[in-house]
């Protein structure tokens, strides 16, 4: 498996996720267009310069926590997961642009037994993503019901 068992976290452990991704103006029209959402911000570049203090459009903030959490799969989760839980103060502290470069990288906050399900722990993960310039672009906390590492 690529992603670790609940046994094999620690607190404190952090992730610096080697694949970035540049954000494409199709990557933004296609995912804003696909999840329904009209706002100008998103898909209208002459209303962006007329009325939208940054004078062009932004990628959409959904798609932006997608590809965060989603780049951070590999190195943690992936086919080691049970289910994810939900996102707790995601924030969008800086917008991202068409043609950024993200970077992402994950921390381990907390590690807690599963009192309903003994056979999986929680993880709670905190994800950053980060712009070309080291800006911080995005953050969540993250939780995880984790598979218990197979017992031989």
């Amino acid at each position: 498996m690529a992603g670790l068992y609940f046994e094999e976290f620690s607190v404190g452990q952090v992730f610096r996720h080697a694949i970035r991704r540049t954000v494409t103006e199709a990557d933004n029209v296609f995912f804003t267009a696909l999840t329904h959402n009209p706002a100008a911000l998103h898909l209208d570049e002459d209303w962006c310069r007329q009325h939208s203090e940054f004078k062009t459009r932004i990628v959409n903030s959904c798609l932006t926590l997608g590809l965060m959490v989603g780049i951070s799969v590999g190195d943690t989760t992936l086919g080691t997961t049970v289910a994810n839980l939900g996102w707790d103060e995601v924030r969008f502290p800086h917008p991202v642009f068409h043609g950024d470069t993200l970077r992402i990288e994950s921390e381990v906050l907390e590690l807690r037994e599963s009192k309903s399900r003994p056979e999986n722990g929680i993880v709670i993960f905190a994800h950053r993503a980060f712009n070309q310039d080291g800006r911080l672009v995005a953050s969540c906390k993250r939780s995880a019901l984790m598979h218990r590492k197979p017992q031989p």
